[in-house]
């Protein structure tokens, strides 16, 4: 779903050239249907399983974009000689990313390009965020946070998020402490890569976000297309990359490249 940070966030689901506006579809039944058929998101091809969240698996394991380091920065192949598409990752990996605090579903350490915020926070279904550094690379911003993630989580339980059980934190307290934690460690990545690698953010402000949703779930059921092609609900509200409905949540993110139908009454 994209989304825009407004007051609450507004969510558009991509469905072909255009796209359905969700909030107003809240409090309404929603029905989607999973017509069998995926696309790669990538070549566009027709595939019978999506891998990665919407490849193809020819381009599943062909792809740099693929590759763990996307998720584990810190491994980065392109530094270590090993990139299989070394032009892309220039143009991929070498561009401003944050280093950032997030509450989710508790304080939760992470990175993204600077071109994608807030729009990763709203997708982790965070209540607060706060940029913390920014950095000259994906790679550099990933040995950040492999050295923020000793004291604080890296990781957003998705169940907790989802029944709204997170209060409000400090989060410039929080930054504070684990600077002066980490002080050693940011040392050396700054003396690794060199002073302008790493610039702190210290006079950023942190952003509160608030989600299009008239009743959280007690109880999480997840709903799965390929389990139930037709899921059937009233939308109850919207929240990370959620659909709450009363049957149940349904991660929409995880089912990328699927052709749905979405009906509404």
């Amino acid at each position: 779903m994209s989304t825009e940070l407004q007051n609450p966030v507004r969510y558009r689901l991509p469905l072909g050239d255009s796209g359905v506006d969700l909030n107003p579809l809240i409090g309404q039944t929603l029905q989607l249907h999973y017509t069998g058929q995926i696309f790669c998101t990538h070549c566009q091809k027709k595939t019978r399983k999506s891998f990665n969240q919407g490849y193809c698996y020819p381009c599943f394991i062909r792809l740099a974009q693929c590759d763990m380091c996307i998720m584990k920065p810190e491994t980065c192949h392109y530094a270590a000689g090993t990139c299989r598409e070394p032009e892309w990752g220039e143009s991929f990996c070498f561009q401003p990313h944050i280093v950032y605090l997030a509450n989710s579903s508790g304080i939760k350490v992470g990175i993204t390009r600077h071109s994608q915020i807030p729009t990763r926070w709203i997708d982790q279904g965070a209540i607060q965020a706060l940029p913390i550094f920014q950095v000259s690379s994906r790679h550099i911003s990933g040995l950040v946070e492999v050295s923020l993630a000793k004291h604080v989580s890296d990781k957003t339980s998705w169940q907790q998020m989802l029944k709204n059980n997170t209060t409000a934190l400090d989060l410039k307290t929080i930054r504070d402490n684990l600077l002066a934690d980490c002080s050693p460690d940011l040392a050396d990545i700054a003396k690794q890569f060199g002073a302008d690698s790493l610039s702190l953010l210290d006079q950023a402000e942190p952003v509160d976000i608030h989600y299009p949703v008239q009743q959280y779930p007690s109880k999480i059921k997840s709903l799965d297309f390929e389990k139930t092609p037709t899921v059937t609900g009233i939308l109850q509200g919207i929240k990370g990359q959620y659909l709450l409905l009363d049957t149940g949540v349904i991660n929409i993110r995880k089912f990328t490249g699927y052709e749905i139908e979405v009906n509404a009454s």
